[in-house]
Formats: C-alpha cells, structure tokens, sequence
C-alpha cells in the first residue's frame, strides 16, 4: 500500500469520509485505551479547500462524526472569514483537524514559529483537487506542500540523529514503536456507527485497518511519513493528476508511487438546455440571457432547491432582481451569494440552503463547489462556465441529478 494518493469518486459516495475516518482511525490505533479522553492533540489532519462555503459543509460532517465517537477533537475553520480572535487561539493551540483555503495557508506559513504548528500533523488532504490543478492556487498548494514536507523530514531527521548513538535506538524509539505495533487494531465500528471501506475495492463488511486508509512509512512521529490525499469527482487524468500532487514527495527526482482509489461506480447526469423558443428573434449581442429569465422562474418553481450559477458578480446582481420582477412571490424565498457580500450575510444564505428555507439561490463561483451536503435539487448554469471541470462540478447535486 501506498502512503498517499488520489481518491476519485462521485459526489455522495464518501470521499470525504474515506480521508476524515482514516485519520481518525489511526489516532484511535495509536491511543486505544484513551483516544476519547485526550485533548489539545495538536493538529492532526490539515484539509485545503479552494471554496470557504465549502470548508463549512465539511466542518459541519467532520463534527458530526467527532460528537458520535464521543472524542475530543476540534475542527477549525481558517479563511478569509476567520475573525482574529479565532486566529490568535488556534496559535495557541491548534485544533486536531484544521480547514483552510490555499491563502491562507500561505500566510499562516509566513508566521513567525510556524513550524510547530505542523510537527504534529500527519494527514494533508486537498479537497477539489481539479479545481486548483493547472492554476496558479493549485501552484499555492504544492509549494504549501512542498515547505511543510521540507519541516517533517528535517525534524524527523533530527530527531533520527538524536535517537541513535552507536546506531542503537533511544528507548523512547522503541517504546514508540512498541506501542504502535500494538495500537494497530481492525476498527470497522465506533459507537453506533458504522464505518465505510474506503473505496480502494474492499468490501463494506470487510475489517478496516488504518493502513488502507493513510498507509505508513518514514518520516513523521512514531514513524510515519506525512501523508497527502488528493480529493475529486471530476478529474479525467487520474494518473497525471497524482504526479502532480505527491510532486513534493519525491526526493532527487526519485518518482513517487502512491494509491488511486477510484469507485466503479457511475452517477447518471442529465444535461437540459434552456433555449428561446423562436431563435430568429432573439438579440444577437447584449442579452446575456435575460431574455429566458421567465424560463428560468418555471425551472425554479418546479424543484424544490435550485443553484443559479452566473460568471460574474455584477449579472448575478441583475439576474437576482429580473427574477424578482418576473416572480415577485418569491421574495424571502430566494437570496443571492457572491464573494463581494458582507459575511454574515453568506452565511446566512448558506445556512438557510443546507436547511431548505431558500428555495433557491443566484450565485456566482463562491457556491459553485459547495454543493456536497446540501439538499439541492437543480443546477442552473448560464452563459459558458470557464471549463468543463468546474460545470461536471456545479453539476452535481446531492440529492438528485441536475435537471
């Protein structure tokens, strides 16, 4: 088995969960005896995602699961959003999983004593990885990934130089690696729940260890090598893809193996255009699709929860309103989001979303890969998206497929 790689899957088959639970699962094999009593664990799992909508839905599963194993483990969010408060506290003490955008990463890596902030980490995952692959975040990330591998292997290295004398172990190595080899039990339940092989062709009844879930090897504490999983439902190049991500693993140009754990599995997405009924009459320049506004509303009254996806923040402000004047009933029933509204507004709208109060929301990419938990029946794109990726991605909605 592999220590890192991509794991490729369509939305709702347990991605997510597949990355989260195999840490999880090895912070339970290293403490057996105590894992739901320890606190302040320092950070364990580091999980990048391009979208701050997104990091919300994530958080929200990830504490699910936390409150349900009784454990003690804090997720924390770390965005643009973050107020500085938050930001001084998770200084002061990280929490076990921490959420962040490229962005921020990069600057908490430009902090003063920053590399204890990572000498406990031993998972990084990269959520949406065919958003940010061939982009210059997607650059962000592999230099992110590049300097906090550097820090593991240089402590590890230290710490090998001073746990040998004569080429014999220090006994706290051999205590360490004693109560590894004796942590390393089967989970497959935790309370009352159950938890998912993870997607790399097991079966769901068949005992899981930590081992297919993060793998093992030198280079972090009690050695193990730090860990990275790259996450995504739309990427085609499977291959390149993981070259690209586990890039920072190589040494000398050494070439890194690692794991593709894709689902045979397909989830049937059905494409509708909306188009104007007489072509002939339809303006050949300037309507930038107001005229199938009314087309849009009947799609928007028939489905429970629809996403509006405009390019621009300025058209979305229009669409917002034409849809408002050709339905005025729907006041209070729709909202819009885009980056440029104030916070707490966003969140507002995200909330109101994920619990169906809306039913439906005009939004610009802020939203576009923030669909995973929530309970959206339709996908609407107008106009061109930038790329085929981020339209299979908008395309994607939990419940059922976009009409």
């Amino acid at each position: 088995m592999g220590n890192s790689g991509l794991v490729n899957a369509p939305t709702g088959f347990g991605k997510t969960f597949s990355v989260f639970l195999g840490a999880i699962i090895n912070f339970i094999n290293q403490h057996p005896k105590d894992y739901k009593s320890r606190k302040k664990n320092g950070l364990q799992l580091l999980w990048i995602t391009p979208l701050r909508a997104l990091g919300k839905d994530i958080a929200r599963a990830m504490e699910e699961v936390i409150v349900e194993l009784g454990m003690n483990w804090q997720i924390g969010i770390r965005n643009g959003d973050t107020d500085v408060n938050e930001r001084q506290r998770q200084k002061r003490s990280m929490p076990e999983a921490l959420i962040i955008t490229p962005e921020s990463l990069h600057l908490l890596l430009g902090q003063k004593g920053y590399p204890d902030l990572f000498s406990t980490l031993q998972i990084i995952a990269v959520d949406e990885w065919h958003e940010l692959l061939g982009s210059k975040r997607g650059v962000q990330v592999e230099l992110a990934l590049s300097r906090i591998i550097g820090l593991k292997s240089r402590s590890f290295e230290v710490a090998g130089d001073r746990a040998g004398v004569g080429g014999e172990k220090s006994q706290l190595g051999i205590e360490r690696q004693e109560r590894t080899e004796q942590s390393e039990v089967e989970l497959t339940k935790f309370g009352e729940i159950e938890v998912p092989a993870l997607l790399n062709g097991q079966q769901a009844n068949q005992p899981l260890s930590p081992l297919s879930a993060v793998g093992r090897g030198a280079g972090g504490e009690g050695g193990r090598q730090l860990s990275i999983w790259g996450i995504s439902a739309t990427i085609g190049n499977l291959e390149q893809a993981k070259e690209v991500l586990l890039s920072p693993l190589s040494r000398s140009g050494e070439r890194i193996g690692g794991e593709i754990i894709k689902a045979q599995l397909r989830k049937e997405i059905s494409i509708e255009s909306v188009i104007p009924e007489e072509i002939e009459k339809f303006p050949w320049a300037g309507h930038l699709g107001l005229n199938l506004a009314q087309q849009v509303v009947e799609i928007i009254r028939a489905n429970q929860t629809t996403l509006v996806f405009i390019n621009t923040r300025g058209m979305s402000e229009r669409w917002y309103q034409k849809i408002l004047e050709l339905a005025p009933d729907l006041a209070g029933a729709i909202a819009l989001h885009h980056g440029s509204i104030e916070q707490e507004l966003r969140l507002w709208v995200e909330e109101a979303l994920h619990t169906t109060t809306l039913k439906a929301v005009v939004c610009t990419a802020s939203l576009d890969l923030g669909v995973d938990f929530r309970p959206v029946e339709t996908v609407i794109q107008v106009g061109s998206p930038k790329g085929v990726a981020r339209f299979f991605a908008t395309c994607r909605p939990e419940r059922t497929p976009p009409g």
